[in-house]
């Protein structure tokens, strides 16, 4: 049995994903394939490296040394193809977090701030909390397919936005932007002078022939109108850990951005995700590459499985992430109906579209990054009750 086959039980760990079930879905029985976590271990360097820390068995306050610096600059600098500076880091507990920093310390009660739907559900909370007013440029779906309308992204910067939160990856519909979309929207950006803010913690998380561009890596020019929010934890399935980083090159914005995690007591990371961060980026590539190859088999069987074995479900064509969208539009259900036959009829645990925004209602979210065994029984779940209509 492979590394990734293993299955492990997850129930009674405090797990969002698992232990959450009644109070989700309001059932036991389903199976969860909702949250992005992954039932996968961390690699083995991770959890060895972590437990040698416990050992030492004093947890004080951890400083984030040159240790932690330099795998991620290398990290980024492989993977990435960009050249980053020590200077231009700042670290706190999460990417979503992060990007709640980014909106308070650059942005002003008031401000529109522009996102591209159906897109991550925390990034309506980011705008909303603070004051700020929502402006979608919604995606365009054609074909199993989504495209940026930059016609309607030019139109809605000249009305005065002030920010714009991109998903790259994109969160859920498995976008990576080509680098051609990238230099378009960071053009555009720039000629309306309109921040970036970019959530790009599914970056390492493509699939064969897909390359991932960071935004501020396009030119000078981008690069100081960006924040990049970034973190090991989808990766290597740390978020628990809470660490994350945030790279800024210009240094008026960084130094805002400092202040706003100076003042939230927010600007460091705790011991153990400190200690992971530095393992999973000096010793994890191995284990990503493999993880990989394991996500591209998951998606092609989902995919074989759910077009061949029902005439009403379709999966987005997915170039990123362990997230697949699910166009169940041909099911004829409005989005409460379609979330109660998933955990009702079907048993199993997705995100219901509607929760990304209203052009994601005909849409379930699936997490694929389980067990094969998990996953093909997840799958017979759906099919069968699909079937059974």
């Amino acid at each position: 049995m492979g590394f990734f086959d293993k299955v492990h039980d997850r129930e009674n760990t405090r797990s969002v994903k698992w232990d959450m079930r009644q109070e989700v879905f309001q059932s036991d029985n389903v199976l969860p394939m909702w949250v992005a976590d992954m039932d996968f271990k961390a690699p083995d360097a991770v959890n060895d490296a972590l437990i040698e820390r416990a050992k030492h068995g004093i947890y004080g306050y951890t400083t984030i040394n040159d240790d932690v610096i330099t795998p991620i600059m290398d990290w980024i600098s492989k993977r990435h193809n960009w050249q980053i500076e020590k200077e231009w880091l700042s670290f706190s507990p999460g990417v979503v977090t992060s990007m709640h920093m980014a909106v308070q310390a650059l942005t002003n009660p008031g401000d529109s701030i522009l996102m591209q739907t159906p897109v991550y559900t925390p990034f309506y909370s980011i705008i909303e909390s603070h004051d700020r007013q929502l402006v979608k440029n919604p995606l365009l779906y054609q074909d199993h397919y989504y495209k940026i309308d930059f016609d309607d992204f030019e139109a809605k910067l000249k009305q005065g936005v002030k920010a714009f939160l991109l998903c790259s990856p994109h969160n859920p519909v498995g976008r990576v932007w080509t680098k051609d979309e990238l230099q378009e929207m960071a053009r555009l950006c720039v000629k309306h002078n309109v921040l970036i803010f970019a959530d790009e913690i599914h970056a390492d998380l493509l699939y064969p022939g897909m390359t991932h561009t960071p935004i501020a890596s396009l030119s000078e020019e981008a690069a100081n109108q960006t924040v990049t929010c970034m973190s090991p934890s989808k990766t290597f399935n740390l978020a628990g850990l809470q660490a994350s980083y945030i790279i800024t090159p210009d240094q008026s914005k960084r130094e805002a951005l400092d202040a706003q995690l100076k003042k939230q007591g927010l600007g460091m990371i705790n011991t153990m995700g400190n200690t992971a961060m530095e393992m999973a980026y000096r010793h994890g590539e191995e284990w990503l590459e493999e993880l990989r190859g394991v996500l591209q088999a998951h998606k092609d069987y989902v995919i074989d499985q759910l077009e061949n074995n029902t005439d009403v479900l379709n999966v987005v064509r997915s170039e990123g992430t362990y997230l697949l969208w699910i166009d169940c539009s041909k099911m004829q259900m409005d989005a409460q109906a379609l979330k109660t036959f998933m955990s009702e009829q079907a048993k199993v645990g997705l995100n219901p579209g509607a929760d990304y925004g209203s052009e994601g209602e005909l849409f379930m979210r699936m997490n694929i990054a389980c067990p094969r065994a998990t996953l093909e029984e997840g799958v017979r779940r759906i099919v069968t009750a699909v079937n059974n209509l």
